[in-house]
Formats: C-alpha cells, sequence, structure tokens
C-alpha cells in the first residue's frame, strides 16, 4: 500500500514538472502582435449656445410623471410601458443578455459531472486480444467472462485553468454587452414616451383646429343666407351667392380632412399603447390655453450621465475593448484538468469490491499555437478595428445628442417669438372680419374682400394652433434630447 501512494505522489511531480516545461518553452515562444488602442473624445462644449445658462439644473433628472401634467397623457404613457410590443421585445433582448452573463461564468468554472456506463464486448478468438486472453495464467474459478461485460459508475471533471483572464475577459464583455442592453431599453423607454406625447399634443392640435372649421362652417353659411336674401333684393349678383357656397363647402371638405387625421391620430396612439383603436380619452382644452411644460437644459456635460444611448456607447465601447483582450489571449498557452473517479467491474457484483474495482485518472494539457497562426491574427485586427469602431460610433452618438439639445434649445425660443407675432395677427385677422361683414352690408366692400378676409382668418387660426403645437413638441424634444423620462 505504501508503495502505491509513493507511485501516485511521483506520477503528480511529474504531471506538473512536464506541464512547468512545456509551459516555459511556450511561453517563450508564444506572442501576439502589437496594437495601438484608439481613445475616445469625452470633450464637449461648455454651453449649448452663447445665451444658454450654466446652472446644472436639468430636466432630464425629471421624472416623466411629473414632467407631464395632463392626467390622460399620463395614463396613457403609463399603459404603453406596460404593453408595448416592440419594448417587450426589447425585455426579452435583456433577458438574453442576462443568460450569456451566465453562459459565459460557467466557462472558467470547473464542469463537474456524474454518470454509469455498461457495454457489452466480444472480441475475436484469432486477435491479439482474444490470443492474449487465452495465454493469460489465470487462476480456476476466475476466468474472464466471454463475451466481456464492463459496468462503470463514477463522476468525471474538466476545467480550464484561465491564466490570461480569457474567460474572465469574455464573461466581463458580457457583462457590458448586458448593461447596453438595459441603456437601449431606457433609450426607447424615453423615445417612446416623447412619440406618446408628441402624438397626443397633435391630437388635441386637431380636435382645436376641427373646432374651428365648425365654428367657420356655421359663420359662412350664416354669410351665405345673407348673401342670398341679398340676391333676391337685388343687391348682389348670383356669383356672389355662388362663391361664398364654394367657400362653405370648401372648408367642409376641410372638416372631412382633419376627422380623417384625428381618426389615423387615435390608432396611431393606441399602437404604441399596444392595444386594438378605440377612442382616445382626451384633454377638451384649447391648446392655447395649455401651459408649456417646463425644461431646463442644464451642462452638455450631464448628457454623458443621463442620455441612455450615449451609456449605452460607452458599455459597447467597454465590450469591445474586452473583446481584444480575449482574442490577444487566444495566442497564449491554456491549461485545462481533466479528471475521474468511480468503480468499475466486469459484473455489477465485484462494483463493491474494493479497492479493486476502484479507478481513478487525472491528466492536463498545456497547448499554444505556434505555427499559422493567421486565424488567430485575423480576430484579433478585426477586435481591434470593432473597437475602433465603437469609438467612433460613441463620439458620433455624443456629438449628435449635443446637437439635438442645442437645435431644440433654439427652436423654444424662436417659436416663443413666432408664437407672439403669430397671436397678434390673428387678432388683427379676426378684426378684419366683422369689419369686412359690416362694410359689404352698407355696401361698402366687395364680397371678394369678405371671403379673401374670412379665408386669411381661418388659414391664421390654424397657424396659431399649429405654432402652439410646434411649442409643445419642442419642450418633450428638449427632454427626450436630455436623456429624461426613463427613470
Amino acid at each position: 500500500m505504501k508503495s502505491r501512494h509513493i507511485l501516485k505522489n511521483r506520477l503528480f511531480q511529474g504531471l506538473f514538472q512536464a506541464l512547468g516545461t512545456a509551459g516555459l518553452v511556450i511561453v517563450a515562444t508564444s506572442c501576439a502582435p502589437k496594437l495601438t488602442e484608439k481613445a475616445e473624445s469625452r470633450q464637449v462644449p461648455s454651453a449649448y449656445n452663447a445665451t444658454s445658462a450654466t446652472d446644472t439644473t436639468t430636466s432630464a433628472l425629471v421624472r416623466w410623471q411629473e414632467f407631464f401634467t395632463d392626467p390622460y397623457l399620463k395614463g396613457l404613457i403609463d399603459t404603453a410601458l406596460q404593453n408595448n410590443q416592440e419594448l417587450n421585445i426589447t425585455r426579452q433582448e435583456i433577458e438574453i443578455a442576462r443568460n450569456e452573463i451566465r453562459a459565459r461564468k460557467g466557462e472558467y468554472l470547473p464542469f463537474v459531472g456524474i454518470g454509469g456506463r455498461a457495454e457489452l464486448d466480444k472480441v475475436g478468438r484469432y486477435t491479439v486480444q482474444g490470443t492474449t486472453e487465452e495465454n493469460l495464467d489465470i487462476k480456476p474459478g476466475r476466468t474472464t467472462p466471454d463475451p466481456l461485460s464492463n459496468f462503470q459508475l463514477g463522476a468525471f471533471a474538466n476545467w480550464e485553468v484561465d491564466i490570461w483572464h480569457r474567460l474572465r475577459n469574455a464573461r466581463k464583455a458580457a457583462v457590458s454587452r448586458y448593461l447596453a442592453s438595459v441603456e437601449g431599453r431606457n433609450f426607447m423607454v424615453t423615445n417612446l414616451i416623447a412619440e406618446i406625447a408628441n402624438s397626443y399634443f397633435e391630437l388635441l392640435a386637431l380636435d382645436n383646429q376641427l373646432a374651428i372649421v365648425e365654428q367657420n362652417i356655421k359663420i359662412q353659411s350664416d354669410a351665405l343666407e345673407i348673401v342670398r336674401l341679398q340676391m333676391a333684393a337685388a343687391k348682389v349678383t348670383e356669383l356672389a351667392v355662388l362663391r361664398f357656397e364654394a367657400q362653405v363647402q370648401h372648408t367642409r371638405s376641410l372638416q372631412f380632412n382633419l376627422q380623417q387625421q384625428i381618426i389615423e391620430a387615435e390608432n396611431h396612439l393606441n399602437y404604441l399603447v399596444g392595444r386594438y383603436p378605440q377612442h382616445i380619452v382626451r384633454n377638451d382644452q384649447s391648446l392655447t390655453n395649455m401651459s408649456l411644460p417646463k425644461v431646463v437644459a442644464g451642462l452638455p456635460a450631464q448628457l454623458l450621465n443621463n442620455r441612455p444611448d450615449i451609456r449605452q456607447a460607452e458599455q459597447n465601447l467597454a465590450a469591445n475593448r474586452l473583446d481584444v483582450q480575449v482574442a490577444r489571449a487566444s495566442f497564449y498557452p491554456s491549461l485545462s484538468f481533466t479528471a475521474g473517479f468511480g468503480i468499475q467491474a466486469f459484473t455489477p457484483a465485484l462494483l463493491t469490491a474494493l479497492p479493486e474495482s476502484l479507478l481513478y485518472g487525472i491528466g492536463g494539457d498545456l497547448v499554444a499555437p505556434l505555427v499559422n497562426r493567421n486565424g488567430l491574427k485575423a480576430n484579433y485586427y478585426s477586435a481591434n478595428a470593432r473597437q475602433a469602431q465603437a469609438v467612433y460610433k460613441y463620439e458620433q452618438t455624443l456629438r449628435l445628442a449635443y446637437l439635438e439639445v442645442a437645435n431644440q434649445v433654439a427652436n423654444i425660443g424662436n417659436l416663443e417669438k413666432s408664437y407672439q407675432a403669430k397671436t397678434k395677427e390673428v387678432d388683427a385677422l379676426n378684426q378684419s372680419v366683422t369689419i369686412a361683414n359690416m362694410l359689404f352690408k352698407s355696401a361698402r366692400a366687395d364680397y371678394m374682400e369678405v371671403l379673401l378676409t374670412q379665408r386669411e382668418a381661418l388659414e391664421s387660426r390654424f397657424d396659431l394652433i399649429e405654432n402652439r403645437l410646434q411649442q409643445m413638441n419642442a419642450a418633450v424634444n428638449v427632454y427626450r434630447s436630455l436623456g429624461g423620462g426613463w427613470r
């Protein structure tokens, strides 16, 4: 028994000595090509424009439940965050990325299994194995069965030692991609909330425009009746009646077009919410009387922490850099061990005959590529190129985010000035309509002046609603561009 232990110790010592010697030789001959890693630029301007504030307060930190005050809009957003199909698809992508982490983690941990085996083997007598068994000096009563069966129970294990952190870096890359998928979902939430808000305000604008059209149809119909009475009194010709009637029909055509646009806007909102078409319960208040959401831009440097797409690009960049390290480790030797332990006999009754039925084994492999490493070099160069692509993608995302905010901040100021000018235009045209009607009744103005003034007044009121809608959209777009809504 003592000699058996001595033999095992020598076996293990010889195994590790052999692996150590081979490792020194392989490491000395293994090397990876030198590459230059591209660094990303995180520099952004200190402000969005010359007149923007330098306060660190930003609307990006405001939760969407507080940014929007309309209860109907908040109900739509809340439903969409639960039912939107595109968002639910993204959630499953996150789950896939999370499972990838689990798979990568299992690669650098030992794999241990347990199993059994049963087989039956009949060899020819006139073969090397058959002749050997026939000439063996076996004691009476202990002959080898023919055919020979074999039964085995045991455990086995294999483990690749992560010397160069190739497997751990692969797991870290999977973690970074998982975090990138989470940020991608956050970016989708931000865009979804903004799209629902913009669509909702568009629906309100269409409602307001439809109300204006219906009001104008009534006014124009009343004017048409007056013109008909004047024609009966020979004060105007039939041409005036026809022109007034054409104006009424033109406005009714606008009414039907707006009704169709309202249906399509409702259906689009229902699609975003994740349900089949139905009536959208909404605010009946005039869009011009609704207060604009207050937006504070903050500093451009805050985009790095608040914009989900920038954070997503940053995580993808980290993952690609880890991929380069994984590809570099492929040039170095890999060390792996295999081991087995169990019992084996040619009849089940002898499986418990210990230690004769006991079996065990251990082995180690140290392997590294030495010749024809073109495939490894190609993967290494490709990983470095993808890392450079990720750098450019990060910088591109950062610049685009800055431009989006800068454009929308400037847009808010210009739209406010435009809205004030348009309000004065509407007031002036409304007064001109009243005056034109009075002059026409007293035969001091031509009917064409009345029709032209009415059309200009209608268009100006439409433009005023459109301008207000643009203001609403600009506020929502700044909120989205700053990275608000996903928290």
